[in-house]
């Protein structure tokens, strides 16, 4: 039987972590984090993570997780999230889902296709080959095994291409036609979901003043100590919205108002994807959060007890 979960979830900045603390304090809840950035230790000033204050008022879960050199998955999180969903339930309290990755959203309410595990030297094969011939190469190899999925990726997603073809190399069969079998299995979690929203102009301001809040908080400092303690750039944990702007300005790849510049584009192009998501998926309900913490917060908390009501009824 599917966990019951709640999901609370919106864009980059538009104010998920003071609402949903507000919330969980109504339902009884615990927090677990949906956020790709929050799981790093070592990365405060671009994660906007909940404060001590926030954390000692509510139990918050997967923040804090792993180190910055550390490879996190979406499997890793799926089932970190899934063994806190269940401790949660077991003290009887609601498990409240909140963040903006899609993905790891997506790995709870849906049938989640794993995979075999990376293959480190077949990702170096394939790497050297990328930087021998182009990425567009393995993207061609790609198309020849699995044309679902090579049509849906961009020729330069690297990432993405090299992993369908490990899955391909190491199963035999095209990752587009696991992944659809996946589908077809039961998901681990149900639950309502809401979103938070702003007008669009609102929320660019928001994301705007976020960054400068950022900048002044040290984030040129924090990104200068991680290159200085070793950390290669390549890493997932530094490829978040101000780490790898600041990265290239370090870099001299650019200057620092260029720098500050991407920060701002980038993440009002990210909350902008992130819309565009929630506007395909079924039964979630927006709700403004533009008014008073307090007030949005009822709202979102009338519509949870009215669902979870329904739904055990």
């Amino acid at each position: 039987m599917p966990h019951r979960i709640a999901i609370l979830t919106g864009p980059t900045a538009v104010g998920k972590t003071e609402i949903a603390v507000l919330v969980a304090e109504q339902l009884g809840a615990e927090i677990v984090s949906a956020d790709s950035m929050a799981v790093y230790r070592g990365l405060e000033v671009a994660t906007a993570k909940p404060s001590p204050e926030q954390m000692a008022r509510v139990p918050h879960h997967l923040i804090n997780v792993v180190d910055v050199g550390c490879i996190f998955t979406v499997a890793d999180y799926r089932r970190l999230a899934l063994q806190a969903i269940a401790d949660i339930e077991a003290r009887g309290k609601l498990p409240l889902v909140v963040g903006g990755t899609r993905l790891y959203i997506v790995s709870l309410t849906s049938g989640f296709f794993e995979g075999p595990g990376a293959n480190p030297e077949l990702r170096r094969r394939l790497q050297e080959k990328a930087s021998r011939e182009g990425p567009e190469s393995l993207h061609k190899q790609l198309a020849q095994v699995d044309p679902r999925t090579a049509a849906r990726l961009a020729p330069r997603d690297l990432k993405r291409i090299i992993r369908a073809l490990e899955v391909y190399e190491l199963t035999g069969i095209p990752i587009s036609q696991l992944q659809e079998e996946s589908q077809r299995s039961e998901p681990p979690c149900k639950g309502p979901m809401v979103a938070l929203v702003r007008d669009r102009a609102e929320l660019y301001r928001r994301i705007d003043a976020r960054a400068d809040a950022m900048i002044e908080a040290g984030l040129e400092q924090e990104v200068a100590s991680l290159l200085s303690a070793g950390y290669d750039e390549s890493l997932t944990a530094l490829q978040g919205h101000g780490y790898k702007e600041f990265i290239g300005y370090l870099k001299g790849r650019y200057d620092r108002q260029e720098a500050i510049r991407l920060l701002k584009r980038n993440t009002r192009r990210y909350a902008k994807r992130q819309l565009s998501w929630l506007r395909q998926e079924k039964d979630v309900v927006f709700v403004d959060a533009s008014g008073e913490p307090q007030d949005v917060a009822n709202q979102v908390v009338e519509h949870f007890r009215r669902k979870l009501a329904s739904e055990s009824a």
